[in-house]
């Protein structure tokens, strides 16, 4: 395959994105699919600085977006480009449609948020939203035994589940969280495996018989 395909997961917190991202690792992994895994923010210098905001008191919303940007933009450059241009598939458990989302949902214009974001960051190829109630979010934060960060209190989620609502974009897939773990899990890989086949008929050097060998291998179907 030429270039690889971006998965991304996004939902607010307690729709399960961390579990999803491990539970189609380890199927693409298994179909023998070459990937890689990351989040957002990531663990360089200002992604540390955002993940501990969320817990010694939050940045203002623009430090915040600023900070997000520059972890981004390394992440583009360092991650998530290379691996695109290596054919893999990178999966990320959030982008900066939680961004739209988080720093929207503190007054920012979410519209505007996207439209700095899409000047350098790759489009994903499969936006897997997944879609869960305030109730059952706050419901399965709490079933931790932590109180929650700042990102995670009701009315944060509330603001943020209304922006997610009005998201529109291509690969946007909307996936129902409150089904059980394995039936979102096999939503979210078969839109995975989709999107696969669709590039793979998308490089035109492949000859038939090659295009049918992927396709088997990537669908696990019987040869």
């Amino acid at each position: 395959m030429g270039r690889g395909i971006l998965v991304v997961f996004e939902g607010i917190d307690g729709a399960g994105k961390s579990t999803q991202v491990r539970l189609l690792t380890q199927s693409l992994r298994a179909l023998g699919v070459p990937l890689r895994v990351d989040r957002e923010p990531t663990d360089g210098p200002h992604g540390r600085r955002l993940r501990a905001s969320a817990t010694l008191g939050r940045l203002s919303a623009e430090e915040e977006l600023e900070l997000f940007i520059l972890d981004r933009k390394e992440h583009v450059a360092g991650f998530i480009e290379p691996g695109l241009a290596a054919g893999e598939v990178v999966i990320l458990d959030r982008y900066y449609f939680s961004n739209a989302a988080y720093q929207g949902s503190r007054g920012l214009d979410w519209k505007e948020i996207l439209r700095r974001n899409e000047g350098f960051a790759p489009a994903p190829d499969v936006l897997l939203l997944l879609d869960l109630s305030i109730d059952a979010s706050s419901e399965r934060i709490h079933s931790r035994g932590e109180g929650g960060t700042e990102f995670e209190k009701r009315g944060v989620l509330e603001r943020c589940s209304e922006i997610y609502a009005q998201i529109r974009h291509p690969a946007l897939r909307r996936v129902d969280a409150r089904q059980s773990v394995d039936l979102v899990a096999q939503a979210c890989l078969a839109e995975v495996q989709l999107a696969l086949v669709q590039r793979l008929v998308s490089e035109q050097h492949l000859t038939a018989l090659e295009l049918m060998r992927w396709v088997r291998r990537w669908m696990a179907l019987p040869c």
